[in-house]
């Protein structure tokens, strides 16, 4: 099993255990934020088994029906885990202004807090191991994946210190603005992930300082007097690239492909290992760009 797959069972089981004890105790208790934080492990647990699902067919071999593979099920999943993200901090918010006009007050205060202690202490766990696994792979679901427990260690952290204060102060309110400002904190964390899929669902190009470096590899051949349609585009774990290669005329096709695929060996090792790089070289005996802007034209 890869490693982006172990990743995402570990937070669906993580997710599973939180579920459990906190919707128990929030509901026992009445806390809104310990019932935001067990909604927001549920979706946790909808969207970890929605990733495994992306990962595993997003590695699937290109078919006839899909010639360039399943590859943006990745961006994909990235976008409906930030949406999923913002819907329920939106019901979150709802919820907490609900009670900021309709006081309520909390019940089972000991237990709450011990709930709160064991999911900052797994989830911090997971955060970890999550981290560790984009760092590696560089995974764009595990990135999302990551930050999303992330703001659900710093959310639960944050409802583990407002139980303390209310369990001393008594101040009930505490729960429901606390309960307004995760909300506000999950939005505010999703955006990015949704910005980031919706780009490589619409092909974004490789940052310019790729795009330079591709360049500089391709004019280092002497054998290449210039080039020109250089373009990218990212899709998931995959990136395209595809390039006009003009060489001298008297070169001979084999000499040419062998240069190709030099080029094409330097490029590749500009990315991880784990990127899969598809490179299309069209060789050209002239520079015809020109001549091919104007065909564009019409």
């Amino acid at each position: 099993m890869r490693l982006e797959k172990k990743a995402t069972v570990a937070s669906s089981s993580v997710a599973a255990v939180l579920v459990l004890i906190k919707l128990a105790v929030g509901i026992m208790s009445g806390s809104i934020a310990i019932l935001a934080s067990a909604i927001d492990s549920l979706l946790d647990l909808i969207i970890s088994m929605f990733n495994y699902f992306a990962l595993h067919n997003a590695e699937k071999d290109p078919d006839e029906k899909f010639h360039f593979g399943r590859s943006k099920l990745e961006p994909l999943a990235a976008v409906i885990e930030g949406t999923i993200i913002s819907l329920s901090a939106l019901f979150i918010l709802y919820e907490a202004i609900s009670k900021l006009i309709h006081p309520k007050e909390m019940q089972y205060m000991t237990e709450g807090v011990y709930v709160m202690i064991a999911s900052v202490l797994i989830t911090g766990g997971l955060v970890m191991f999550l981290n560790y696994v984009a760092d590696k792979t560089q995974n764009m679901v595990i990135k999302a994946d990551a930050l999303h427990y992330k703001t659900d260690l710093y959310s639960n952290g944050a409802v583990l210190i407002a139980l303390v204060v209310i369990n001393y102060t008594g101040e009930q309110l505490i729960d429901a603005i606390l309960g307004m400002a995760i909300a506000v904190y999950m939005i505010y964390s999703a955006v990015p992930i949704i910005k980031e899929g919706m780009l490589m669902l619409l092909d974004v190009a490789l940052e310019p300082e790729e795009v330079k470096k591709i360049e500089e590899i391709i004019m280092s051949e002497p054998e290449i007097t210039n080039f020109h349609y250089l373009r990218t585009r990212v899709s998931g774990s995959h990136i395209f690239i595809s390039f006009h290669a003009v060489f001298n005329p008297e070169i001979s096709l084999y000499d040419a492909h062998t240069v190709a695929d030099r080029v094409e060996a330097k490029i590749k090792k500009l990315f991880p290992e784990d990127k899969k790089v598809h490179i299309l070289v069209h060789m050209d005996p002239y520079d015809d760009a020109e001549i091919n802007a104007e065909e564009d034209e019409w």
